[in-house]
């Protein structure tokens, strides 16, 4: 493929992440080079894999003839293979290596919640069918490419996402982060800096010795404060100052806990606890 003329070599677009690669003219489907999502070319544009389809035969009537058995060259008598089972682990690699439970993923497109096994790097939404991504990714540079995943994203202290929109499960923050961000999971912040975008997860925990200014909302279920928070908060329950927090604006929440030491500036608005 390096020797083939520039002019029989297109340009084509990741669905998922929006990264760009250099591919054959007549190249059907590709994995992207930056997120590894598997996706089909159509008319020289990426889209996302469609979903296979399954045709059923039609249905024989009791006068059709029996259809031949496949010829072999040793037997005239179709050849049946039972199913192979892997072989039983040794009780030595189940205490070194013990099986991961199976975790909960969240679709994209309908937000139903089903299992996936620990090791699946995709899955497929049993309700709708759509596909869901589940790598992991790991920030060790500036990336300005856009990030849909249900499996976990680290930014490590090289590292930095700005301009784009982050959609994963588990986010923890050791870098620079520009972004707009919706986790499944958990928010976990062991950085410096102001962080823009908006925040939506189901728990927020900014480490101890972190210092960080929200510029916009932060919306969370709970959240966990142990370092220096400049910003808005709102959860739906509780709130969780530690002792060496430092907690400056805006915080809405249904429950307030503040250990000795901690420290709030700002307005404190109470909400009704949801209704179970």
């Amino acid at each position: 493929m390096a020797d083939e003329p520039q002019r029989h070599r297109i340009e084509v677009a990741c669905p998922e992440c929006g990264h760009l690669q250099i591919e054959p003219a007549l190249v059907v489907s590709t994995q992207c080079r930056s997120c590894r999502a598997n996706f089909q070319v159509k008319d020289g544009k990426g889209v996302i894999r469609s979903l296979p389809v399954t045709r059923l035969a039609k249905p024989r009537k009791d006068s059709d003839p029996e259809p031949p058995p496949p010829a072999t060259a040793y037997s005239k008598t179709p050849l049946r293979l039972a199913p192979v089972e892997p072989p039983p682990r040794s009780l030595l690699l189940r205490l070194l290596h013990p099986a991961k439970p199976a975790r909960d993923v969240i679709c994209f497109n309908c937000s139903h919640t089903f299992s996936a096994i620990a090791e699946a790097q995709s899955s497929q939404c049993p309700k709708c069918g759509g596909y869901v991504n589940l790598l992991d990714h790991d920030i060790t540079d500036h990336s300005n490419a856009r990030i849909k995943t249900r499996g976990n994203v680290i930014i490590r202290k090289t590292g930095s996402i700005s301009g784009v929109t982050v959609r994963c499960h588990h986010l923890t923050v050791l870098g620079g982060l520009s972004a707009s961000v919706e986790c499944s999971g958990d928010v976990i912040i062991r950085s410096h800096g102001k962080i823009t975008g908006t925040i939506a997860c189901r728990h927020l925990r900014v480490e101890k010795g972190a210092r960080v200014e929200f510029l916009n909302p932060v919306t969370a279920t709970t959240a966990t404060i142990d370092g220096h928070v400049r910003g808005q908060i709102s959860c739906t329950g509780s709130v969780t100052l530690e002792k060496r927090a430092q907690l400056h604006g805006l915080v809405r929440t249904s429950e307030l806990i503040i250990k000795a030491g901690a420290k709030h500036t700002g307005t404190m608005e109470m909400m009704a606890a949801p209704q179970i």
